[in-house]
């Protein structure tokens, strides 16, 4: 699904140039589950941004579903998020005067879908992501900060993307409620073969992925399975 060969990125130029991005090169096969892990100001946000088509790497290829992305315009990237990349955010970012549902159907109202599709797709979508029925009415401000991140989920999922894109999504939650969303991720990924890149600094969430790359400084030091890593460390 996605080919990242020999990334970089440079913010600014001359002497105040920053190299966020060194020689980064990876793989993603179709429904994967990937942790990217390093500490704040690794490159991982910087790779987030790329891989989600918000930014352009400076050089390198990026190939999503076989197309190279890095050299597509502005509005051909916007067309690629719209379509291929559900994206799952710590801030959550939903309408807090606004239900559920219809907080789930707003990026469907963006694509263009029909309205009498609106409501089913959403609702699809509010249950893969395990939400209960009886929280579909209610105003997002109502609800538990583990009921808000499933209802991001679901608005992520909601146009069917290729690939879900979760930047530190249990920051904002305490460790019990955090399982809870990290848990609808790993169904999401074992029952719905969804893609999913969890974005995070924290080992014990990056554990719940199949697969762990470790970004420092703008490189990649380490590339292994969880299981791998979790051996590793028992050693």
């Amino acid at each position: 699904m996605i080919e990242i060969s020999d990334i970089t990125k440079t913010y600014g130029s001359g002497e105040t140039a920053f190299q966020a991005l060194s020689g980064v090169s990876f793989a993603v096969k179709d429904g994967e589950f990937l942790a990217i892990m390093g500490p704040s100001g690794s490159g991982k946000s910087t790779l987030m941004h790329i891989l989600g088509c918000l930014d352009t790497p400076t050089s390198g290829t990026y190939r999503l579903d076989h197309k190279d992305v890095s050299l597509l315009s502005d509005e051909e990237l916007a067309e690629i998020r719209k379509e291929k990349v559900g994206f799952v955010f710590q801030a959550f970012n939903l309408l807090p005067r606004t239900t559920v549902l219809r907080n789930v159907m707003l990026p469907l109202v963006y694509a263009d879908v029909p309205k009498d599709a609106r409501q089913r797709k959403a609702e699809r979508a509010l249950h893969a992501a395990g939400l209960s029925e009886t929280h579909f009415t209610h105003r997002s401000n109502e609800l538990s900060g583990g009921q808000i991140q499933r209802v991001a989920i679901a608005r992520a999922l909601v146009n069917d993307p290729t690939l879900i894109l979760a930047d530190e999504p249990t920051g904002n939650l305490d460790t019990k409620t955090g399982e809870i969303v990290l848990g609808t991720f790993q169904k999401l990924n074992r029952e719905e073969g969804r893609t999913i890149i969890l974005i995070t600094h924290e080992y014990e969430v990056a554990q719940h992925a199949k697969r762990i790359i470790t970004i420092r400084d703008g490189r990649i030091v380490s590339d292994s399975s969880a299981h791998e890593q979790r051996l590793t460390d028992a050693s």
